[in-house]
């Protein structure tokens, strides 16, 4: 039985091939095939999706989310019910703009997924990290002034829905740090090891954790057949943990070039998040972050691009990520609007679709248009290799698919109507 075909659209599948007219058969969630025509009128059971005019990509994945960091500042004092309802609108925010997989590094936990898969609330498919791992001081601990650091924020966070980070000293304490992650229901784990750009005790130049501490969780991860990430903006970040054998890098935002030809070489990858340093210059003060710390962004938006360059002339597989927080997380395709005009729009379909998902480790499951993978479909209004800046637009993503049902469709009422194949 087939479940239904989108057929008549414009099918971009992800991998850098060329854009080809074709209609996708969709079978048990999964895609059955993709053919040059429309399918034979043989597939009684199917339903017929005209999906004319549009352009189909595969679901969009977004390597980098806080879904439940809905404040910067301050956000344990929102009731544990507003905090909740923002995280949630969040989650159905992402799978409206077309993002049907996301990985989550420091905020939500297992227990958001589990809600998503049992259907109680809209959302993408997600990969959460759980809290952020991260040193006493250091990028991630808010904590400043607390005689307890962030072990206070433990005690009113809330597992199974938000924990944003962990302090944890020594290679003993990551290691418990890790395994509490992975009984939380993480899929990977992340930490920071360099400073960042919204922290109140650390430079973007600073390093954090010793090799022996991030070695410690790589170990806990290795065990799992996870993995670690680690934020890193400067170099000696990012040669400190292949050193320590981390082999996925968020940001990278001052790589030089010797750098990345060894990260190309030990086949480690990178999140460049080059949207957010803009996206947090506009909307500061609706997201709680102090005007201390805007200078910073500056310094970010000068080399973000560059390094973006740079890691793709070396040939390190990089992906996407929007690294987006507050209390409504919209236009989360900037990013892949930014590295268009930084490289080509190709390019960063591939970088959001197909290589996100050699990241993340499900490129047997989704990133492209290929039989045999999920049926994550998303049908955008215009063509993103002509207007690339329209993918910024969550209302472009008019048509969206995940698992092969429709969870999303706001074409015209005259052009929505499905009917079996073979019928008039």
């Amino acid at each position: 039985m087939t479940d239904l075909i989108l057929h008549g659209g414009t099918v971009i599948d992800g991998t850098g091939n060329p854009p080809v007219t074709a209609a996708v058969v969709v079978r048990d969630g999964r895609i059955a095939a993709v053919e040059p025509c429309l399918a034979p009128a043989s597939e009684q059971d199917a339903n017929l999706l005209d999906v004319s005019g549009l352009t189909l990509v595969p679901g969009l994945i977004d390597a980098h989310t806080h879904l439940g960091i809905v404040a910067f500042a301050d956000q344990v004092k929102l009731p544990l019910a507003v905090q909740a309802a923002m995280v949630f609108r969040n989650a159905a925010s992402a799978l409206d703009a077309g993002f049907t997989t996301v990985r989550d590094l420091g905020g939500v936990d297992g227990g958001l997924v589990e809600a998503v898969e049992a259907g109680l609330l809209r959302g993408p498919r997600i990969l959460p990290s759980g809290a952020l791992l991260c040193q006493s001081g250091g990028h991630g601990d808010r904590s400043r002034f607390r005689p307890g650091g962030t072990e206070d924020a433990v005690r009113v966070a809330a597992p199974g829905l938000i924990q944003s980070a962990l302090t944890c000293d020594g290679p003993d304490a990551v290691r418990r740090a890790a395994r509490l992650q992975f009984r939380y229901g993480a899929t990977q784990i992340k930490m920071s090891a360099s400073g960042g750009v919204l922290s109140y005790a650390d430079r973007l130049e600073d390093t954090q954790f010793t090799i022996g501490e991030l070695r410690a969780a790589v170990a806990e991860a290795d065990a799992r057949d996870s993995y670690v990430t680690v934020h890193a903006h400067n170099v000696a970040a990012i040669l400190a943990g292949l050193e320590a054998g981390v082999r996925c890098f968020e940001h990278g935002t001052f790589l030089d070039e010797p750098t990345a030809r060894r990260m190309a070489e030990e086949g480690a990858c990178l999140i460049p998040t080059v949207a957010v340093s803009r996206v947090l210059a506009e909307r500061w003060e609706t997201w709680g972050v102090p005007r201390k710390m805007l200078p910073r962004l500056d310094h970010i938006r000068r080399n973000s691009e560059n390094a973006v360059r740079i890691a793709a002339q070396a040939g390190v597989l990089t992906g996407s990520g929007s690294d987006f927080l507050g209390p409504q997380q919209t236009g989360r395709g900037l990013e892949v609007a930014c590295k268009a005009a930084i490289l080509d729009p190709m390019t960063a379909i591939v970088s959001a679709t197909s290589a996100n998902a050699k990241v993340l480790r499900l490129h047997d499951q989704v990133g492209a248009i290929r039989a045999g993978l999920r049926a994550d479909l998303v049908g955008l209004a215009s063509n993103p290799l002509q207007h690339p800046e329209r993918l910024a637009d969550d209302d472009n993503a008019v048509l969206v698919v995940k698992d092969g049902a429709v969870v999303k469709d706001t074409r015209p009422s005259s052009q929505r109507s499905t009917h079996p194949a073979g019928a008039p």
